[in-house]
Parts: C-alpha cells; sequence; structure tokens
C-alpha cells in the first residue's frame, strides 16, 4: 500500500512561484516568516493557563485598550510581537500594519527594507481566549507604493490604502483542534494543516471551493433591532423555513470568531454576516477593512465564493484609514447575491394582519 505524498508549505509555495520565472524568491520567504510566527502564537495559545497568557493585559506591558477601543488580553500583545519580530529582519518588507497598533509599524533603519506590506489582525476573536473557543490570526501581503521600494523611506498611512482587488497574499491561521494555515497567492486557495510532529505546514486541503448554494447562515441575532431592512428581510425569510418564501429549512450558527466562521463556511458552505447597523451611526460597521474584511474577502472569492459590503464587491472598496470599519458579507456566491440584490430593491410592505389590528367591540 503506497501512501500520498503531502507538499509542505514551503514546496507549495515553490510550485506557485514557477508561474512567474523571473520571481526573487522574496515573497516566499515572507510567507514563510509569517508562518513562522503562526506557528509560535499557535504553541502559546496551546499552553494557555501553562503559559501565563490568558487574561487581560497587564499596564507594565502594554495599555487595557488599544486603538480600537477595546480590551487587550496579553495574547493579543504577544501574538503582535511575534508577527513584528519574525518579518522585520527579513529584508522584504516596506512596513507593516496591525489592528493592535495605532500607526504603522516601522522597519528598523538598521534592517533591510523591501517592497511589501504586511497588514495583520494577530489574533481574531480573543475574546474566546478565557472559554477554550477556537481563536486565529488573519494576514493579508499588499505591494508597496514604488516611491517607497525606490526610496526607503517610512511608510505612511496613506500607503496600505489599497483596494482588496490588489491583494498579493491573504491568509489565516485557525487555532483550534489542529492547527491549520488557509492561505491564497491569487491562484485559488489552498488549507495547510501543522504536523506537530515535522513542525511543518503540510498541504492537505489542495483546492478549496465553496458551493454556490447553502442552508447556514451566521449572524449575532442580538443586534437584530438595528438591522436595516434588507438583512432582516433575508434573516426573517430563512427562519421562515419550508413553509416561509425560501421553500427551505435553514440553520444558524454564531461563534464570534472571525477566523473560525470562514473556515466553517470554506469547509461547507454557508453565508457570515455583520453588516452595517443603526447601534452605533458613527461606525459604518464593525470589521475591520484591511484586517478583516479584505484578507478574508479575497481566500473567499478565491475559493468560489463571494464576499460584499451588501452594496458593492468588498475587494472594490478604497480604504481611506488604516483602522476603517466596514460591514461584510460573505460565503456561498448565490445567498451573498441574494442579499445584495435585496439591498436595491424596494422595501416589501408588509401585508397588515387582521387578527392583530386594534379593533372594538362596536362598530363604527
Amino acid at each position: 500500500m503506497t501512501t500520498r505524498r503531502r507538499f509542505t508549505l514551503t514546496q507549495y509555495l515553490i510550485e506557485q512561484r514557477r508561474r512567474f520565472p523571473g520571481a526573487s524568491g522574496d515573497f516566499n520567504a515572507l510567507l514563510l516568516d509569517v508562518a513562522l510566527a503562526c506557528k509560535a502564537i499557535a504553541r502559546s495559545v496551546a499552553f494557555g493557563e501553562l503559559s501565563s497568557v490568558l487574561g487581560h493585559a497587564e499596564p507594565e506591558v502594554t495599555t487595557n485598550v488599544n486603538v480600537q477601543g477595546e480590551e487587550q488580553k496579553r495574547l493579543d500583545v504577544i501574538s503582535n510581537e511575534y508577527f513584528t519580530q519574525m518579518t522585520e529582519w527579513g529584508g522584504h518588507l516596506a512596513g507593516m500594519a496591525s489592528e493592535e497598533m495605532d500607526h504603522p509599524y516601522q522597519i528598523p533603519e538598521a534592517q533591510q527594507r523591501g517592497k511589501y506590506l504586511l497588514v495583520f489582525d494577530p489574533l481574531d476573536g480573543s475574546s474566546n481566549i478565557d472559554v477554550n473557543v477556537t481563536v486565529g490570526s488573519i494576514f493579508s501581503i499588499l505591494r508597496a507604493p514604488q516611491d517607497v521600494i525606490d526610496s526607503g523611506r517610512d511608510v505612511v498611512e496613506t500607503d496600505f490604502f489599497q483596494p482588496g482587488s490588489q491583494q498579493m497574499a491573504a491568509g489565516y491561521a485557525l487555532y483550534g483542534p489542529t492547527t491549520m494555515l488557509v492561505l491564497s497567492v491569487g491562484n485559488g486557495a489552498a488549507g495547510f494543516t501543522l504536523d506537530p510532529n515535522l513542525g511543518q505546514f503540510m498541504l492537505t486541503h489542495p483546492n478549496l471551493q465553496i458551493p454556490a448554494d447553502t442552508q447556514e447562515f451566521a449572524i449575532n441575532a442580538s443586534n437584530s433591532r438595528f438591522w436595516e431592512p434588507p438583512v432582516k428581510r433575508y434573516v426573517d425569510e430563512c427562519l421562515a423555513g419550508k413553509t416561509g418564501p425560501r421553500g427551505k429549512d435553514f440553520n444558524m450558527r454564531w461563534i464570534a470568531s472571525m477566523v473560525a466562521e470562514a473556515h466553517r463556511i470554506l469547509m461547507r458552505g454557508g453565508v457570515f454576516m455583520y453588516p452595517r447597523d443603526t447601534k452605533d451611526p458613527s461606525k459604518p460597521g464593525r470589521l475591520r477593512l484591511l484586517y478583516e474584511a479584505n484578507p478574508i474577502g479575497f481566500i473567499i472569492e478565491q475559493a468560489g465564493g463571494r464576499a460584499s459590503t451588501g452594496r458593492q464587491p468588498m475587494l472594490g472598496v478604497m480604504p481611506t484609514s488604516l483602522h476603517q470599519r466596514i460591514g461584510l458579507v460573505f460565503g456561498s456566491k448565490n445567498e451573498v447575491e441574494r442579499i445584495e440584490r435585496y439591498h436595491t430593491e424596494p422595501v416589501p410592505r408588509e401585508i397588515e394582519n387582521p387578527l392583530f389590528a386594534p379593533r372594538s367591540l362596536f362598530r363604527d
């Protein structure tokens, strides 16, 4: 009996690089540095209480609140350090931006600077750490503007303002029962599982494809009173089941970890919604365009799905700030397109139900 040979992440990247004979190898080396940071984070997550990484960040380590106004966990800070320290020295990056940092991260002057920008959420879903629920890391690679490459100057915020369609690669690491790395370099999406014996990411899901149809959706139902009419219409139709306009039953899921939600949809289909709502009118959405929506949207579309704001394709949105928030809908193509269509159609007039109309014992 012969065993099927599995490619390592390194071998996979070499195969992908052969599509570009003139490539220098810097791009592959950067991705391997990112993978190394993900391995280090996976180890810290796995040790949990044993490594004293759970709980909130202490004042001597960092402030308790990040630039997003959210409480930081100790592992948020540690994960951010893994990403910066393991990628700054290779000479491949011009600069970085992180959800946990107010401003762009400059490559130290003593280090060689390269032609790429790295954008990342070092630990997505960190509110789940203390209850041992799956968390992950999300990253995206952009090409630095030419004047940054030529001059080697410090990067500024506007250097990162590129639509998601210009991403050169995007991926996420999933720290669950197994550690996985899902990656796209613009030629489909592939999944790698960390072999703890070899310390290598092995190619286990070579061609991820999201089914176009689904009977599963994910949304935070506690926000339903703030939803816009198109979203409420869609969810109501799903909840109506076989007797409703969709003619089939739906299941609802909600993990509160973007990486876990995206991974489930990549594995078996579904639709995820964190749409714009009226809960906080000052924020046009909850998720971060650069650190979450763009990289996840890129992977989803490379796997045959669709990513949208509800009103326009996600990968066409031009960023206007480093920590810009946005509404996001992604997953099975036909469902996302239905939600987009609902945003363009007039709001259906609700049918008046006489059973619940004001009535009197006396006729007029």
